[in-house]
């Protein structure tokens, strides 16, 4: 096997013999292992772990990751087991091939749903030792590199996992080759005709500029040795799949890519970095708004350089990255550095650092999050951080990705910082909390000890960690809510049947949650609030008042207070928006917990279902809150009419939620949705309307059937 006597050649440049040795017998155990296998191409199997190996050679993976490479299928796919592994390689070498077996059949199937707990499967794997993704993205690199062999329906299914999964996690880490080839093979698999039109157009382009290419480099060869500036000067060319993914995020024709040529300038320390720029400046111009500083602000996967785009001879634009020679390493290896460099500098410990957040970043989410596919949508959104660069109060960057608001912060931060936010300043500016970051931005979110998340959040947050948190939060207040709502409700009813709710005790409790097969009092409070069970039925059967007969037929007495802080157990039907001092009336209706409607609501006629309960409710005398209202205005076609009322809405010290409007020839008609705490309040906003003479009639809105 050539590819064999290779592979030892190879970790035999920066490996121990001992180690190199013990590669060699995982590598014959594993031919043993596959032996008579073959791989679809024809090829025998062991070609394929061996392949594997050679791609994590140039990362200077430690020999416990190489032998976890050739025996990443042996468990799979043949006899040997975990604890054999263990055995005659060591317990951390069967860990990682343990964690590798589990993803063995991440050939994902057809559904969303096995893609996505597969993808949960590999986060966990991958937080416990980063070197099981590693070995992994090598994996899919090989079989990649061997796709011609699929059927075209399965390598385009391979092809778009690669691109919406592995590419990303490989760029994330920082494993700047993988990534590319990973994405290039990815594009040509999923879009051959326009892999093949791209490669024809960047081949021209490389050819009509080599001479003006080599004219520049020979100049900012010339311009540093003139300077006595010792540096290694790299050509660099974009890969395809970076160029097709700049042409769709802007929209932009291939002859507008400015970057696809360029060149890499290393040199030994990072204020040199800054020397070069300002003679390359010197040299050429810059393209204004082209310049980036990522030494001093880097990428979330570690990258750290200069880049800045000159117009070259004839105005061809040319960029130039700059940077030292242990930031190229770190940009070339990423997360791998440390196995292929051995160096103390702070720079490789904060790139482990910042991977380790990231993990357990993602592992929060995933633990907060009940629905998988969910959690893998939004955490492609994770996965491709265009990023923005933002500041904490002390100085701190935080790298978010582009369009987070001010309350992705607030979780990034921690998530207590965002379950109590309530406000943000903004370059000391208090600003709203969806307010999307752009870099530079010093953001300071202002907290308070009761706030909880807001259900309107989740339209404007984009990271996985805000929304799963939030949503996770949402439940468990929905649950506190309805509980305390169950037990009022429970409580109405024994003082219907004339029985104090002490005189209830645990006995009571223990024998109802037998017989009805429920797990705990809490489930029957919620249950009772969200209109799941009938609090008569549930009093009767506790107190064992006789037979609890047909529910509805039990008359109901008492009244249930509404003190407007119940949250999502208890909701104001937006029909007829219900606000302090109307005469209103309640209805629990199976799943939604107690809805509350005016009396005089004109969908409760048409709307009840046989299955409704209708409570008595009334108004807390003690309300401090504001409440939605809806008017309807009817005005003259005059300019200004509109901030006329607005401003007659605000002297009343009202918001208005939202606005639209319908115009004829001579009258519009005005729709407001505005926040009041009572009716007083209304009756206030209302007079105040009537004072603008443009305005020929105003009502209350009511009768939009949505509850």
């Amino acid at each position: 096997m050539p590819d064999a006597k290779t592979l030892l050649q190879e970790v035999s440049t920066y490996l121990p013999p001992r180690d190199v040795k013990n590669i060699q017998r995982a590598l014959e155990f594993s031919a043993a292992a596959h032996e008579g296998q073959l791989r679809k191409s024809g090829e025998a199997y062991i070609s394929h772990p061996i392949a594997v190996a050679r791609i994590l050679t140039p990362l200077h993976l430690d020999a416990q990751a190489i032998m976890a490479a050739l025996l990443h299928d042996v468990v799979e796919d043949t006899s040997v087991s975990t604890e054999e592994v263990a055995e005659k390689f060591g317990k951390p070498v069967a860990i990682l091939v343990d964690g590798l077996s589990k993803l063995a059949r991440m050939e994902f199937q057809t559904t969303e749903d096995a893609q996505a707990e597969n993808f949960r499967k590999m986060l966990l794997a991958m937080a416990r030792d980063v070197r099981v993704v590693l070995i992994k993205l090598a994996d899919r690199l090989h079989n990649m590199r061997t796709l011609e062999s699929m059927s075209r329906e399965k390598s385009e299914r391979i092809a778009r996992e690669t691109l919406d999964i592995y590419a990303p996690i490989a760029n994330r880490l920082g494993l700047h080759d993988i990534y590319q080839e990973l994405g290039d093979l990815g594009f040509k698999n999923l879009y051959p005709n326009r892999y093949s039109v791209l490669h024809k157009a960047l081949k021209a382009a490389r050819g009509n500029r080599r001479e003006v290419i080599g004219t520049i480099q020979e100049a900012i060869q010339k311009c540093l040795d003139e300077h006595k500036i010792a540096a290694k000067i790299q050509g660099r060319e974009k890969h395809l799949y970076g160029i097709y993914l700049k042409m769709q995020a802007k929209s932009m024709p291939f002859s507008e890519v400015q970057d696809i040529y360029g060149f890499r300038v290393l040199v030994d320390e990072a204020p040199t970095c800054y020397l070069v720029l300002g003679l390359l400046h010197g040299l050429y111009k810059p393209i204004p708004g082209k310049f980036k500083d990522y030494i001093a602000i880097p990428k979330a996967n570690g990258y750290q350089s200069l880049h800045t785009i000159l117009f070259g001879p004839f105005g061809v634009p040319v960029e130039v990255q700059i940077r030292t020679h242990e930031m190229h390493k770190v940009a070339e290896a990423g997360v791998a550095s440390h196995w292929l460099y051995k160096s103390q500098d702070s720079s490789f410990n904060e790139l482990h650092k910042q991977t380790h957040q990231w993990l357990q970043s993602l592992l929060e989410s995933l633990s907060q999050s009940t629905d998988s596919v969910e959690f893998l949508e939004h955490l492609k959104v994770d996965l491709f951080p265009d990023e923005v660069y933002v500041f904490t109060p002390t100085g701190k960057i935080l790298a978010l990705p582009r369009g987070s608001t001010a309350v992705d912060f607030a979780y990034s931060v921690h998530t207590d910082i965002g379950n109590r936010c309530v406000a943000v300043k903004i370059n000391f500016e208090l600003a709203p909390l969806r307010t999307e970051l752009i870099n530079g931005d010093r953001v300071e979110i202002i907290t308070a000890p009761h706030a909880h998340p807001n259900p309107a959040w989740l339209s404007y947050v984009v990271t996985s960690k805000a929304r799963n948190t939030i949503r996770h939060s949402l439940k468990t207040l929905h649950l506190e809510e309805s509980v305390m709502l169950g037990e009022r409700l429970l409580n109405q009813a024994f003082a219907s049947l004339g029985i104090k709710p002490q005189d209830i005790d645990a006995t009571h409790w223990e024998k109802f949650l037998k017989d009805s097969g429920v797990k705990s009092r809490t489930e029957v409070l919620a249950d009772i609030a969200l209109g799941r069970r009938l609090n008569m039925v549930v009093a009767r059967q506790l107190a064992r008042l006789g037979d609890p007969g047909s529910p509805e037929h039990v008359p109901l007495h008492g009244v249930v207070t509404i003190i407007g802080t119940e949250g999502l157990a208890v909701q104001f039907a937006k029909c007829c928006r219900p606000i302090p001092g109307d005469p209103i009336i309640g209805i629990i209706k199976k799943g939604h917990g107690l809805i509350v409607h005016t009396h005089d609501c004109p969908t409760l006629s048409r709307g009840r279902s046989g299955t409704d309960e209708w409570l008595d409710v009334a108004w807390d005398k003690h309300i401090n809150k504001a409440f939605e209202v809806s008017i309807k205005l009817i005005v003259i076609n005059q300019r200004g009419v509109l901030a006329k009322a607005a401003a007659a809405i605000a002297e009343a010290e009202s918001n208005i939620e939202n606005v639209h409007f319908t115009k004829d020839v001579d009258y519009t008609t005005l729709h407001f949705t505005l926040q009041v705490s009572s009716r007083q309040h209304l009756a206030n906003v209302m007079r105040n309307l009537r004072k603008i003479p443009e305005v020929v009639r105003i009502t209350r809105s009511k009768g939009t059937p949505t509850q």
